[in-house]
């Protein structure tokens, strides 16, 4: 697993980051959307031109966003990432908005690993966090299923191992 030493909370944690397949399983959702929308406003333009010259300006704006959006969601995915520490599992995510999530061990209530058709396609899980707190947003995209199979198990037996300290 890469790690990554770049953000960190007081100290220099190592964080694990989640599978480069994720990256390009966003894009792929985002190019289903934005190809079609690109087709169209190429269509519009070329037919209407004479009667709608403002349509050159959504299809620029379509190809634009066709081109951006594959370089911020790369980098997104390769922002995220989790560190395994003794007492809690931290979370990481952003890129110029960094958001890191603690969750204590001892407050886990059960963990969920989620792996759509298209996550299956990719070899992919999504590892879920449930607390008691309904406003934590404990999730890591991304992990190869392994992984995600292996950080369930173990976050599990620390949440167990956790509360009965309590």
């Amino acid at each position: 697993m890469n790690r990554d030493f770049s953000f960190s909370i007081g100290t220099d944690v190592p964080f694990n980051r989640v599978s480069p397949k994720y990256g390009l399983k966003e894009v792929l959702a985002t190019m289903i959307i934005v190809v079609p929308l690109l087709v169209v406003g190429l269509v519009l333009a070329i037919v209407f031109t004479a009667e709608a010259p403002w349509l050159h300006i959504i299809w620029i704006a379509v190809l634009v966003y066709g081109i951006a959006a594959p370089i911020v969601i790369l980098r997104q995915a390769k922002a995220i990432g989790y560190a395994e520490r003794a007492d809690d599992l931290l979370i990481r995510r952003g890129i110029m908005f960094h958001k890191a999530t603690v969750v204590p061990y001892g407050r886990l209530q059960f963990v969920d690993v989620d792996a759509g058709p298209v996550d299956r396609m990719f070899g992919l899980a999504t590892v879920k966090l449930h607390t008691a707190s309904a406003a934590t947003d404990a999730t890591i995209p991304g992990l190869p299923r392994a992984e995600a199979d292996r950080l369930r198990d173990s976050l599990a037996g620390l949440g167990r191992a956790n509360m009965a300290g309590l």
